[in-house]
């Protein structure tokens, strides 16, 4: 799992200037689940968010369709994506817990975002929204999907 650095998220030039992965994985990943869903490539798919219990950093916000699941790293088991997501933040927080909730807000209205302690498209040093709709873009989702279905256990 990549760390970032500290204060790379309250600097949004810098944050703005890493690469999309890291960009969307650390800070914007509702971003990247909220233009997936506006336009959905794939049918059936809905966000979900992992949320740590107490006060620990590891809120992380994909889609899914119940089996697959769609973030940053592309398409992957839903299983998998939860376990990795858990062992990395238990490896830097022992005790690290959390519960997984199906979002019911939008993921790109300001408003319901700033409740949740989740910036708005618009509150990165540029929209967020053009810069995820080019990520998505560059996917085969079709392809990704089938390879990744392919494997399910």
């Amino acid at each position: 799992m990549y760390v970032l650095k500290p204060g790379i998220k309250k600097d949004l030039p810098r944050q703005w200037a890493l690469p999309d992965r890291i960009f969307f994985g650390h800070g914007a990943c509702h971003i990247l689940a909220g233009v997936y869903l506006e336009q959905p490539p794939l049918s059936g798919f809905h966000a979900e968010r992992i949320v740590p219990t107490g006060n620990l950093a590891g809120n992380h916000v994909y889609v899914t369709d119940g089996v697959i699941a769609f973030d940053y790293h592309g398409y992957s088991h839903r299983n998998r994506l939860l376990e990795h997501h858990g062992r990395s933040w238990s490896t830097q927080h022992p005790g690290w817990c959390c519960e997984i909730e199906k979002v019911d807000f939008s993921l790109l209205d300001m408003a319901a975002l700033n409740a949740r302690k989740m910036r708005g498209p618009d509150q990165y040093l540029h929209n967020a929204i053009p810069r995820a709709r080019r990520f998505l873009e560059r996917i085969d989702h079709a392809n990704a999907f089938a390879k990744v279905f392919a494997r399910v256990e």
